[in-house]
């Protein structure tokens, strides 16, 4: 369960980290799809190995550049060319069924991978916003991601959107794997925890107000 909060989900494949910046010329020229859909794995795995390195910055990077890779491919011309089959179209019945219900393209599960971990990568450093930010992105590929919908209820929490992280860790104890229902019990505890401590001290310093307005008013 640590690898929740505190290691990115990982490719199979890896790749040794350069010093890249800047997203390759050849992205807008065409190319390969499937060789830049494997680039996008690479650069990807690099990310991994950086965040695993504590290079939060590189990491970042790396996941910035995997997403440049995966920006504007057809998904299912992507699916061809790696010799996975194509979604078919849903029957006319079944086009106002549930999102969840349709099936995900190899560019999507890709995408929502990076976008958790960037998301993990900004609660490491701090960065709630965007940890929220990236962690929707990731849920827009996919909206049960475990992982996007844990790091977004941490990032909550530490924002003080109480109310708002319990719901997503109640509903992940509720419907989520069994085996990681630890982690989000511990984590509702801590956000409930956090939560008292804010409401007690909002009244601490609330009642010190009225005291000090009851001591004014009698001085009159």
């Amino acid at each position: 369960m640590a690898e929740i909060t505190e290691q990115p989900e990982e490719q199979q494949q890896q790749t040794t980290t350069g010093e890249q910046t800047a997203a390759p010329s050849n992205l807008s020229a065409g190319g390969d799809i499937g060789e830049k859909f494997n680039v996008a794995k690479e650069k990807k795995a690099a990310g991994d190995e950086a965040f695993k390195s504590n290079d939060l910055v590189g990491a970042l990077r790396y996941y910035h550049q995997a997403l440049l890779y995966l920006k504007g491919l057809d998904k299912n011309a992507t699916q061809k060319a790696l010799g996975q089959p194509v979604p078919p179209p849903p029957p006319i019945e079944a086009v106002n069924q549930a999102a969840e219900e349709k099936q995900r393209t190899e560019v999507e599960f890709l995408s929502e991978k990076i976008y958790s971990n960037m998301s993990q990568v900004h609660l490491k450093r701090g960065n709630w916003r965007r940890a929220i930010e990236t962690a929707d992105e990731a849920l827009r590929h996919n909206k049960k991601s475990y992982k996007a919908l844990f790091r977004k209820a941490r990032a909550l929490k530490e924002q003080g959107y109480f109310e708002k992280a319990e719901k997503i860790l109640e509903e992940l104890i509720k419907d989520g794997d069994p085996n990681d229902r630890e982690a989000c019990e511990e984590e509702l505890a801590s956000v409930r925890a956090k939560d008292k401590a804010v409401t007690v001290k909002h009244d601490q310093k609330m009642k010190g107000f009225l005291n000090k307005e009851k001591i004014d008013l009698s001085k009159d």
